[in-house]
């Protein structure tokens, strides 16, 4: 899962994969310049998930005591 994962990391251009010719095979990652770009929106993105977690969370029940 999580090699496939940093192959589409990898495809889409926010991680480089440095693979190494040594033995055993080694191989990092790194985020490219487009991978760095999108820290802050990341980080903002868990900013308002903490501020708005209790109102997701009863929008949540809202929704499945509807569903019933």
């Amino acid at each position: 899962m999580l090699n496939g994962t940093l192959r589409r990391l990898e495809y889409n251009g926010p991680v480089e994969r440095h693979r190494y010719a040594e033995a055993p095979p080694r191989v990092d990652y790194a985020l490219t310049g487009a991978g760095t770009a999108l820290l802050d929106p990341i980080r903002a993105l868990g900013v308002w998930a903490e501020t708005h977690a209790d109102a997701v969370l009863a929008a949540q029940e809202r929704y499945g005591q509807n569903d019933n």
